[in-house]
Formats: C-alpha cells, sequence, structure tokens
C-alpha cells in the first residue's frame, strides 16, 4: 500500500525533503520522477506501527549519501540499541579490570606474605620461593616445614612450652638430635610478617652470649610463619619467680643477682647497637640448664636511627612494664627499655608479678607498690622473706641496694634514669659490695654526724635535684595525673 508523495529539494547547503505532511512511519521507498526540480517518492506504510506511534516521520540522507526515512519509534529505538551496546561494552571491561585487579592483589598478598624483608637489605630473597626452597635467608639457615611438622608432633598441645601476643612457642627435636623451640605466629598477614621479618633481622646481626639464638626460620602460607631457636630448658623467669616452678625454689639470692647482671648486660648490648627491645619483662627472659639469661622476643623491637634522640611511635608492650612517659607521650627511648628493667628488678627481689588484680586497688601495679614501699623504706614489706633478708645482713645489703637501684630505673622523668649501661655497672658494684650508692650514704653519715629518723620520700642517695622530682611522684608510675603539654623542639627525631 502506497503512501503520502513527498518532495526532494536540492540546494547549496544541504539535500532535504519537504515533508508536506509527514505523519506516517515508513517502511519502503519507491524513487519516481515527477519534473525537472524535484523527484517523487513512493513511500509505503508499515502496517505493524500503531496510530499512536505514527507521528513526527521524516526522511533524510544519511552521511553516507544513503537515502533514509523513520519515525520518532525507529529513532528511539537505534538510541536504545546504541546506548545498550554501551553499557554492555563498558560493563564487560569494568568486569574484566576488577577479576584482573582481584588476582593481581592476591598473588601480591601472597608475594608479601612469604618475602618482606628490610627495604636496605638486597642480600634476601626475591620471591617466595626462595624463602620456601632456599637454604640461606638473612644470614639464617632454611626449614622445611615437614620437618618441623614431624620434630613437633605435627604441633600437638603437648609440645606446647607457651604463647603471647604473636604466637606459640612449641618444643621439638631435630632430625640431628638438636633440641629446638619453634615459634608460629598466629597470623599469616603483613603485621605477622613485619614482625617475622624484625625478628630475623635483629637476631642475624647480634652475637651475645645472653640474646637467644636463632638456628633459622620457615614460611608456608597455610600454616603461618615460623622460628627456630635453641631450646632454653629451664624456662622463663617469670615461671620461676610466681609460676608453676615457683615451688621447687630454685631461684636463690645469687641466681636471681646473676640474673639481674646478665640481663642487664644483654639490654645494654642492644643499646649499644642502636636497638630498643620494647618489651623487655620476665616472661621474655629465659634461663638455660645453668640459670643463664638467654634474652628473647625482638618482635616488637625496633632499629634506633642514628642521631636521633627519640622515636615517635604508638605504645606497645606489656601492661605493667610500659613506660609511663613512652605511654604518655610516644615517645621511645632506651630509657624505656630502662623502666621495664626497674619492673623486671623489683619481680626479682619481691617474688611477685609485675600485675595481680588480687591486690590492693593502689598495688595492683607493682612499680607503684614498689615506690611507695621504698620510699618509705619498708623494704621489709617488699622484699621476699625466703630470700634471707633478715637472717643474711650480705643478702639484705644488696637487695636493699637492688631496689634503690630499681627506685632510679622507675622515675617518670627519663632524664632522671640511669642507663642501661649505668645499670649493668652498678649491678656489678653491688655484687661486689663497692655499691657507689652506699658510699654515698656513708659520707652523707659522716657530714650530718646523725641519722636521719624521719622516713625519707626518696631513697638517700639521691641529691637535691632528683629528691625535688622525687617528690613530686605521681602515685602510680604508669598513671597520667599531670597534662603533657607538648611544645616544640629542634631535638631530632624519628616516627614509626
Amino acid at each position: 500500500m502506497e503512501g503520502q508523495r513527498y518532495q526532494k529539494q536540492h540546494n547549496k547547503e544541504t539535500t532535504r525533503l519537504i515533508l508536506d505532511n509527514c505523519n506516517k512511519p515508513v517502511q519502503r521507498i519507491r524513487l519516481g520522477k515527477a519534473g525537472p526540480f524535484y523527484n517523487v517518492l513512493n513511500i509505503a506504510q508499515d502496517a505493524s506501527i500503531t496510530l499512536e506511534d505514527q507521528k513526527r516521520g521524516h526522511c533524510h540522507f544519511d552521511d553516507k549519501g544513503k537515502f533514509q526515512c523513520e519515525n520518532e519509534r525507529t529513532g528511539h529505538k537505534k538510541s536504545e540499541l546504541k546506548l545498550g551496546l554501551g553499557l554492555g561494552g563498558g560493563s564487560i571491561v569494568l568486569i574484566a579490570l576488577l577479576s584482573f585487579w582481584i588476582v593481581f592483589y592476591r598473588k601480591r598478598q601472597k608475594y608479601a606474605s612469604a618475602n618482606i624483608h628490610s627495604g636496605n637489605n638486597s642480600s634476601g630473597p626475591s620471591s617466595k620461593s626462595d624463602l620456601e626452597t632456599g637454604t640461606v635467608y638473612f644470614g639464617v639457615p632454611i626449614f622445611s616445614y615437614s620437618d618441623l611438622a614431624e620434630a613437633t608432633n605435627d604441633f600437638s598441645r603437648e609440645k606446647e612450652l607457651g604463647d603471647g601476643g604473636f604466637g606459640t612457642v612449641y618444643y621439638g627435636k631435630l632430625k640431628d638430635g638438636r633440641e629446638v623451640a619453634v615459634k608460629r605466629l598466629y597470623d599469616n598477614n603483613y603485621r605477622r610478617v613485619e614482625q617475622f621479618m624484625n625478628e630475623v633481622e635483629i637476631l642475624t646481626r647480634l652475637r651475645h652470649k645472653n640474646l637467644v639464638s636463632l638456628f633459622g626460620c620457615t614460611s608456608r602460607y597455610s600454616q603461618g610463619l615460623l622460628l627456630v631457636y635453641e631450646f632454653v630448658a629451664n624456662g622463663t623467669v617469670a615461671d620461676q619467680l610466681h609460676g608453676d616452678r615457683a615451688k621447687h625454689g630454685l631461684l636463690t639470692w645469687p641466681i636471681r643477682m646473676n640474673i639481674a647482671i646478665e640481663t642487664a648486660s644483654a639490654l645494654a648490648y642492644l643499646h649499644a647497637s642502636d636497638i630498643i627491645h620494647r618489651d623487655v619483662k620476665t616472661n621474655n627472659i629465659l634461663l638455660d640448664s645453668n640459670f643463664c639469661v638467654k634474652v628473647a622476643d625482638f618482635g616488637l623491637s625496633r632499629l634506633f636511627p642514628l642521631d636521633v634522640t627519640h622515636v615517635s611511635t604508638a605504645p606497645q608492650g606489656t601492661p605493667g612494664y610500659v613506660d609511663p612517659e613512652y605511654h604518655q607521650c610516644y615517645q621511645l627511648t632506651d630509657k624505656s627499655d630502662v623502666y621495664s628493667f626497674g619492673v623486671v628488678l623489683i619481680e626479682l627481689i619481691s617474688s611477685m608479678p609485675a600485675v595481680d588484680m588480687n591486690r590492693h586497688r593502689h598495688e595492683i601495679n607493682l612499680a607503684n607498690l614498689a615506690i611507695n614501699k621504698i620510699q618509705k623504706c619498708a623494704f621489709d614489706e617488699l622484699i621476699d622473706p625466703c630470700l634471707g633478708f633478715e637472717s643474711d645482713e650480705e643478702v639484705k645489703r644488696m637487695t636493699t641496694s637492688v631496689a634503690e637501684l630499681a627506685f632510679l630505673c622507675l622515675q617518670q622523668d627519663k632524664e632522671l634514669r640511669p642507663s642501661m649501661e649505668e645499670v649493668f655497672a652498678e649491678l656489678q658494684r653491688i655484687k661486689s659490695g663497692e655499691s657507689k650508692f652506699e658510699n654515698h650514704e656513708e659520707k652523707q653519715d659522716d657530714s650530718e654526724g646523725i641519722k636521719n629518723t624521719q622516713p625519707p620520700p626518696s631513697p638517700p642517695y639521691c641529691d637535691e635535684d632528683s629528691l625535688l622530682k622525687n617528690m613530686r611522684l605521681p602515685p602510680s608510675p604508669t598513671s597520667v595525673t599531670e597534662k603533657w603539654v607538648s611544645i616544640s623542639s629542634t631535638t631530632p627525631n624519628a616516627s614509626g
């Protein structure tokens, strides 16, 4: 069925159709002659289109010179088709990119878990296979996971030696007969990998008789990260003081004095090597078969940058041992270890744990309890009577001197604390009977001629400046009683 007749008109600018009454859709076109100036187009009507759609039809030449006619619906369909194709194609590209990113991210995470090492250490492994199948990593041997699983009876609970914030330690025996302690980190994530690499790097660069020896390490994605240490037979100092082994009473005063000296020696060595342990506590001081000290657990340790006085970092450590100034000011220094060691000294002379919820609320924290007793010179209320404090004058002399040294270590102001090297030297003098504290006290007595009958607010060896500082000690060394005001300083520091 033929429809309307239309004219095709030409001019210089365009070629168009004069649509006299173009209100019907078109489907087929037949060109015919009607005169010298225009052509006649016979256009067939599309019977499938309703009257509602038969509006605003138009005909034109496209950009290729092809003549076509369409109505609003057909044009709309073409627009919808183009839009649909565009959205569909874009979605496919987006899904492909997202899939690629997910695969890449997972591979990168696996790679990071197996191979994260110090930025400047170019001798470390460069891939997961290096860590899994290599023979040396950071200078220590690589153990296969299967060998360590066999050595620990597949990490049996019966082989557990203990656990902490970072992992569980198992007893194991290697095929060559060596007894080992295998630390298995809890989670195979970036944070645990960082601690793993930190401990490996620190232990491989240090050599000291009172630091635990690292035999090697291994890694496996599904089973986590493993560190292999020498086995230390007598457990931790904490266990010997107030744990399951305390009932045997093996830690006599001479042994405790040696523990204090050897631990101080190890920490002084760390500080001389620009390393802050950051988690000094009796649980991290191990004792071998001869009760010699092996300081362990360097997961939180920090390599201290050169030419800085402190490192700004969020406080980490164990409650009861954390330096209050570090906790308050977020400034980590070697004096933070000194404070923690002061708590260890108090544990050694008192046999009490660093935190005990069964004690009076003001004495839950051992450092708080000790400061109060020492300020009152109530050493008999602090020192373990089982050590012979009342019956042995030599024990009384040494334990009292150690308590006074611990008091200095527990000062809130880090500038009043001695260095670990000074602590180590003083402990040696106390053992030999040449403590400078005792000599200082004797000189004071000679000059004054009489003894002060009033309990001093601080140990008698403190000078006037220290005495004034000590009189302002807060009720608890781990509490904050004064608002800390941050002041600008040109003191170099590092953040991390």
